[in-house]
């Protein structure tokens, strides 16, 4: 039976060869990353809080293994990556130290709304006793015809808060975060810290509510009716996220339910909403979103953002529709998703700044390898930073415009250029922007096996910071400096590498000769003003020069690797019809010598290449 339901919601229980290894691969890094967080945890906690932490690792299991278990079409990959996911989440291991209960709540509503019946509607009231928004799950027993689960919801609620009141503990639901506080993901939260006060917060808020609850029920009702049971626990548990005055950490939990969802119609757009829920579960809002002070509402509420966006905005396909199994394919010619491009490139930029400030070496170290580099470019007879860097800072408009190259093409550049290959040439921003991430891969593995004073921070030498003056290298503040950034990633100039990757992508893709030609100024543009500038040496560029190499050759070997086992598509006959067909594009003409279809032939019906208005449509 259980092998039967899972061939019918489309798993494949086929034992793949070579695969057999998967599942004991997520087991084991899930293992880890539990095991790990746990016991770094529990060294920082005195002996009695080591109690609450092994519970609330315990109740995360627990929730893990539910959601992994209600997750349509899972294989046994699943509930590991389940598991890998609340190990890393923020929420899941921060919420048992703001005294509320931590995950309990999430735990007791989830099952008790999956198990049904008068029982699962106790446990939702009980939950709904330590947080009384969760009896929203009541009303949703109740519009989907599990009348008497709703009503033990009630009574168990009801008895649960008198029991407390009566033995004079505290309120179960209150928490010891403050109300503006960022840790307080909720309407309420934000609206404080847009700076609404007093009464016109408060009807801000109730209307907010009022619409947030009607809506989310709504849509609860509907994925329940579509026998999607722990989507729509996920909608309207951040619904309840949203609406609570005050919310817990814990409640961040319904974030990951929500991966249930399946969005988008093609294969290019399914990775966006996980994609985007498990970054928002992982990462703070500074990582998602530019350190603009006209996005700080946004980076400051990216969790209530993402649960709004569950509980009232996304569209979820419904189980009817055909792109619920079969999305429209995308293959490497289709333009990807602009939204997960944007969301990768942004966090990707943020992780590479966090390796790259944790790659600091010591000073003498860094100076000792400046003067290893100045001895051979002198042995060499390479040594032209110093001229050049005096030449430059002799003249003061010179100076100022190679400071402004430095600090705004490195980004500027190659961020334009991927732009022009997203929109003209998608297959080739695929390969162009797995070799940037190699290259910047190794130019990290750079700045840790070699940290390097730059010519401006050696002491002693003459030469002069073009951006900063003269740096008093003894002076106590520059100690403080050094620990905001790395003053030592010089080696290999990533300012040189990036430029050469820009131009090396003009070379291959530029329409014009003139114009794949000149891109190869840009590289040398910005030697010049690396050295001019006193920000890397000569041979600084070497290093930048043999990153991009291994870049481009790491991409292209991964392209070889990708692309190894597809096979050529077939030529459309009565024998072998048009594959893209099945698949829900357009098919290909029919010529004179390919046959139409044999008689009884079956074709996908015109409604799979119609557009899907999704459930809430």
């Amino acid at each position: 039976m259980a092998q039967g339901r899972r061939v019918a919601e489309g798993a494949d229980t086929r034992e793949r060869p070579g695969t057999w290894w998967v599942p004991g691969l997520w087991w084991a890094s899930a293992g880890v990353a539990t095991g790990w967080r746990l016991v770094a945890r529990a060294a920082d906690q005195p002996p009695e809080s080591v109690g609450e932490l092994v519970a609330s690792t315990v109740l995360l299991l627990a929730f893990g293994l539910l959601v992994a278990r209600a997750l349509p079409g899972g294989g046994r990959w699943v509930a590991p990556a389940v598991l890998t996911l609340l190990a890393a989440a923020r929420p899941a291991w921060e919420a048992w130290e703001l005294a509320d209960p931590g995950p309990l709540p999430v735990v007791l509503t989830l099952a008790g709304w999956l198990w049904g019946g008068r029982r699962g509607g106790g446990l939702v009231g009980l939950g709904a006793v330590f947080q009384p928004a969760l009896l929203l799950f009541g009303a949703l027993l109740w519009l989907t015809g599990r009348r008497g689960a709703g009503y033990a919801a009630g009574a168990a609620f009801v008895a649960g808060a008198a029991f407390a009141g009566v033995a004079g503990s505290d309120a179960p639901w209150s928490s010891g975060v403050a109300a503006d506080a960022l840790a307080n993901q909720s309407l309420h939260g934000a609206l404080l810290r847009l700076g609404q006060r007093g009464p016109a917060e408060i009807a801000l808020l109730l209307l907010f509510t009022a619409a947030v609850c009607a809506l989310a029920l709504r849509r609860a009702a509907r994925l329940a009716r579509d026998e999607q049971p722990l989507l729509a626990a996920a909608v309207l548990g951040c619904a309840t996220l949203a609406v609570t005055p005050v919310a817990w950490a814990a409640g961040h939990l319904w974030l990951v339910a929500a991966l249930a969802g399946r969005v988008g119609r093609r294969t290019a757009d399914r990775p966006v909403w996980p994609v985007l829920l498990g970054l928002t579960l992982v990462f703070d809002g500074d990582a998602l979103v530019p350190k603009l002070e006209s996005l700080a509402p946004i980076g400051e509420n990216v969790p209530l953002l993402a649960a709004l966006a569950a509980a009232c905005v996304v569209r979820f396909l419904p189980r009817s529709s055909p792109l619920w199994e079969r999305p429209v394919r995308a293959g490497q010619a289709s333009r990807p998703n602009l939204l997960l491009e944007l969301l990768l490139i942004r966090v990707g930029y943020f992780i590479y700044s966090w390796v790259r400030g944790q790659a600091r070496g010591d000073r003498e170290a860094a100076e000792a390898h400046g003067h290893q580099l100045l001895d051979l470019e002198r042995a060499l007879r390479i040594d032209v930073e110093y001229a050049l860097n005096q030449a430059v800072a002799d003249v003061g408009w010179l100076a100022d415009a190679m400071d402004f190259a430095y600090a705004t093409f490195h980004f500027a550049v190659p961020l334009t250029i991927l732009g022009w290959l997203l929109v003209n040439h998608p297959a080739a921003y695929r390969a162009g922007r797995r070799a940037l991430a190699f290259t910047t891969l190794l130019g990290l593995v750079g700045f840790w096996l070699y940290p390097l004073a730059p010519p401006r921070l050696m002491p002693g030498l003459g030469y002069i910071d073009t951006a900063n003056g003269v740096q008093d290298l003894n002076d106590p503040r520059y100690g403080h400096l050094t620990g905001i950034t790395n003053p030592y990633a010089a080696m290999p100039s990533l300012h040189v590498g990036w430029s050469l990757w820009c131009a090396v992508m003009l070379w291959r893709h530029a329409p014009y000769r003139w114009l794949r030609v000149a891109g190869f100024a840009y590289p040398l543009l910005t030697t010049v003003v690396i050295m001019g500038t006193a920000n890397h040496y000569l041979l600084d560029v070497v290093g930048g020069v043999l990153v991009v190499a291994g870049g481009l050759a790491l991409s292209d070997l991964a392209s070889r690797r990708l692309h190894a086992g597809e096979e050529p598509a077939p030529a459309a006959s009565a024998a072998a019809p048009d594959r893209r067909w099945h698949a829900g594009e357009e098919p290909a003409p029919v010529t004179s010598a390919a046959a139409p279809p044999a008689h009884g032939e079956s074709r996908a019906p015109a409604s799979h290449l119609a557009p899907d208005p999704g459930l809430d449509g």
